[in-house]
């Protein structure tokens, strides 16, 4: 049973995560996720957008961390912003946006991500000297 969180706030639009299995096949359960939150704030003109940006930035995670699970975020932190957010437990291997050539196969996804976001980055979490993962992020502007 996978462990979705709707997260209540006093103020503002819930917010969405879930536990993934780490696989490629799961990119699919993340791309729902953000349109089922996108369709829950009446967004749906920019579900496809949120989608493609949680799909990259969890393809990085499938690629590049380790573990078996990771965890998928999407937020509506303002009325004209969304985010979305995979949790790794690989600090050690940080996000670094390159440029493919014409004939590689990877290394295009944050490249997307750089040109869909208003902004993206990301965050160790733990303590100071001994991160025990990281956070992946791209906040994108939507109009309704």
């Amino acid at each position: 049973m996978p462990d979705t969180t709707t997260q209540s706030r006093a103020a503002g639009y819930p917010g969405y995560s879930e536990t993934m299995t780490r696989t490629p096949e799961t990119a699919g359960k993340a791309r729902r996720l953000a349109r089922v939150a996108m369709g829950a704030w009446n967004m749906d003109e920019a579900s496809e957008g949120a989608a493609l940006l949680l799909t990259e930035l969890f393809a990085n995670a499938v690629r590049h961390a380790r573990g078996d699970c990771v965890r998928v975020i999407i937020n509506r932190p303002y009325d004209d912003r969304v985010y979305v957010a995979v949790v790794d437990r690989e600090p050690r291997r940080l996000p670094e946006l390159c440029e493919a050539g014409p004939d590689d196969i990877n290394g295009r996804g944050l490249a997307l991500v750089e040109e869909m976001a208003d902004r993206w980055g990301y965050d160790l979490l733990g303590s100071g000297r001994r991160p025990w993962g990281k956070r992946v992020w791209a906040e994108m502007k939507v109009t309704r």
